[in-house]
């Protein structure tokens, strides 16, 4: 039997992908690179946006008008948010949700055997230490909980990962180590909320981060998303930990708004000035700190004095990375109930943000040309060469290198997402 997967959206769910790839492989199911030569299709899908949740969707219908004599499961948040539209759209289509991932060998087989399969709902089944199948050796994933303890007016996702379930500090310690004994070079901590890691548990992210971190190798690791209310309860601990050498000078802190009112209306759990003095606090402490942060624009509530708060917001702070989101209503959401606002006005407001985006990071960027970076070199660029990271975890681009190794280099040119470079002789 040969098994066929494609995973969409955010890492937390690439990692649910290779847990199902490593619990078939265990059980001598082959795992194959194309949906031609597959006799089961697995689509883990994501649906945290609009534009996603089409996506999804179109795919698995067209894999049935193409494949009709391939049996297809879906995986995925889908799974537990729209089960309803799922059905509809795959009637004959087998189930595997987020939290049955242990099951991927039984739902497979008898989904090969003709039967539809379906298992969902909520475990606490840990995710740590089970066989994974990479697609990459050199860049590891570790999800170290899953769920979150927040209620945001905008999230679907929630409904699909469930309360907080966080996993031991010892055994995400001993994943990473076997990782970078078998030649991992960067180790991504994922989950939906790093920094509500261990709430549940009584252990802490900046522990987990100084037990990762002083593990033997070379390598970096790379810290995932944090809810800034969550981090409100451990920054300075964060922030020493995140000092250490091993660690990129990296933060994925979503603001969303920079209103106080569409804030407090989005649930989000903190105000604008705490959110500041968060950042704020990095900056003294690691001035080379990259700050990625999200934007959701054109929330229903967000009326002009609030989009304005939010450019002020930006042009303040000036993060590195700004992920824009047009506001669209998700399924069980609860500002679903409300009106949105016009698209044209969201349309407006988005180019607008888009602009500042593109000037604020290009900027951030040119100010490292000329400068000397030591980077780590991840993986083969699209377009030839190869893509490294700065240890603020900037993308850069680099000729005649080994993947896997750290370099030294000199910036020479800068764009809105990437640098260029020239190799430095040791």
């Amino acid at each position: 039997m040969k098994v066929y997967i494609e995973s969409y959206g955010c890492t937390f769910n690439k990692a649910d992908g290779q847990i199902i790839a490593g619990s078939l492989k265990d059980n001598d199911i082959d795992i194959v690179d194309s949906v031609e030569d597959a006799d089961v299709i697995i689509v883990n899908t994501c649906y945290v946006k609009l534009p996603t949740e089409n996506k999804v969707t179109y795919r698995i219908q067209k894999l049935q008008e193409e494949f009709p004599d391939k049996k297809i499961i879906i995986g995925g948040c889908m799974v537990e948010i729209d089960p309803e539209k799922l059905d509809k759209i795959g009637p004959d289509c087998s189930w595997i949700g987020p939290h049955q991932l242990n099951k991927a060998c039984d739902v497979v087989t008898g989904a090969y055997n003709g039967e539809v399969v379906r298992e969902c709902g909520f475990s606490k089944e840990s995710k740590v230490g089970v066989p994974k199948v990479a697609d990459d050796s050199l860049i590891h994933i570790i999800q170290i909980c899953e769920g979150c303890l927040g209620a945001c007016t905008f999230c679907c996702t929630r409904f699909a990962r469930g309360p907080l379930n966080s996993y031991p500090i010892s055994d995400i310690k001993e994943e990473a180590r076997k990782a970078i004994e078998n030649g991992a070079c960067e180790i991504q901590l994922t989950a939906q909320d790093t920094a509500a890691f261990g709430r549940d548990s009584g252990e802490k992210l900046s522990d987990l981060i100084k037990e990762v971190a002083n593990l033997d190798g070379d390598f970096r690791v790379r810290v995932g998303m944090m809810h800034p209310k969550n981090v409100l309860n451990d920054v300075d601990e964060i922030i020493d930990a995140m000092k250490h050498p091993n660690v990129y000078n990296f933060i994925h802190l979503p603001i969303q708004s920079g209103s106080d009112k569409v804030l407090s209306e989005m649930n989000r759990g903190h105000t604008l000035n705490q959110y500041l003095d968060i950042v704020s606090k990095f900056k003294k402490e690691i001035p080379d700190i990259t700050l990625a942060t999200d934007i959701i624009v054109g929330y229903p509530t967000e009326n002009d004095d609030d989009f304005n708060e939010t450019v002020k917001l930006l042009e303040n702070i000036g993060p590195s990375l700004i992920h824009l989101s047009k506001y669209q209503h998700r399924k069980g959401a609860i500002s679903s109930s409300l009106p949105e606002i016009p698209r044209e006005v969201m349309k407006g407001r988005s180019k607008f943000l888009s602009e500042i985006k593109s000037k604020i990071t290009e900027d951030e960027n040119k100010e490292l040309i000329n400068s000397i970076q030591n980077v780590l070199v991840v993986e083969k660029g699209s377009k030839g060469g190869f893509i490294a990271k700065t240890d603020s975890y900037i993308p850069v681009i680099v000729d005649d290198v080994k993947l896997g190794t750290f370099v030294k280099v000199k910036i020479t040119e800068a764009t809105a997402t990437y640098l260029k470079s020239e190799l430095l002789e040791e």
